[in-house]
């Protein structure tokens, strides 16, 4: 599917390098198939040395040359990377936007035409090429084109497609945000830890693996989580002392909590 398409990156920052990264692994694409631009040169010519791609420092020259073109610069400098590759798209290209909490009826109105637009959520993990993606298409994007976005993204985690751009909202306060609160668990989890004795370095890898285990088991499994939290928890048991602290510092409801309150944050600032 990709074999015959060159794609573009306007922006060479970490997403964008992790999903050139993830192309080139899939081994779907070529380094001769990519095209960056990025407004810092040194980042340029580390893209070039490392991944073998065509690189350069004008955006228009992406959009001219690039059936495919991934917006990757930050959601403020989007009007201005908008302006410049305008005239150089036209309805037999794809743009796909990955600059958070910007609505796709923003991006079109900034370009002379109507282009083919797809919005994507991808988070941090993506970095380590195990991303949470949510994928919107904008109305009147061909099938063919959903599921060119579909394979670029898979490259670099697990995707999802949201038909609804109002719930990408939702997808940012839940796996755009969630990484986050997953850190701050690590933490507490590793200075408990530390509270009970262990060192540092044994409490890190101790809950670093306890959480990657456990998300690999319930992806794999396909348990409901209560199921799996049960196979954890002993009638008078260890675990169930814990769970009971838990549900007294209503974790559960304070995650609920943050999930909506960084939902809502997205909401505010693209403007809705």
């Amino acid at each position: 599917m990709l074999t015959k398409k060159t794609i573009g990156f306007i922006g060479a920052g970490n997403m964008g390098e992790a999903l050139i990264k993830g192309l080139l692994a899939s081994k779907k694409i070529t380094p001769a198939q990519i095209l960056v631009a990025d407004k810092v040169k040194e980042r340029l010519a580390y893209i070039a040395e490392h991944y073998e791609t065509k690189v350069f420092t004008k955006s228009f020259e992406v959009a001219k040359g690039a059936d495919i073109i991934i917006l990757a610069v930050k959601p403020n400098d989007i009007k201005s990377a908008l302006q410049e590759i305008g005239s150089d798209l036209n309805k037999d290209k794809l743009v796909i936007s990955i600059a958070a909490g910007i609505t796709m009826d923003y991006i079109l109105q900034c370009l002379p035409h109507n282009i083919p637009l797809i919005r994507v959520m991808p988070n941090t993990p993506a970095l380590v090429l195990e991303g949470a993606i949510g994928i919107c298409p904008g109305q009147g994007v061909s099938k063919e084109d959903r599921e060119v976005a579909v394979v670029i993204f898979e490259a670099v985690g697990k995707v999802v497609l949201i038909e609804n751009e109002e719930l990408m909202d939702a997808v940012t306060g839940l796996s755009g945000s969630g990484p986050a609160y997953v850190f701050l668990i690590l933490e507490a989890l590793s200075d408990a830890g530390v509270r009970v004795g262990l060192s540092r370095k044994t409490a890190n890898l101790l809950a670093i693996q306890t959480v990657l285990g456990s998300a690999k088991l319930a992806l794999e499994s396909g348990k409901h989580f209560g199921e799996l939290k049960d196979m954890v928890t002993s009638p008078g048991g260890t675990t169930i002392a814990g769970l009971e602290k838990l549900e007294e510092g209503s974790l559960r409801s304070t995650i609920i909590k943050a999930v909506e309150a960084a939902t809502k944050r997205s909401k505010e600032l693209s403007g809705k």
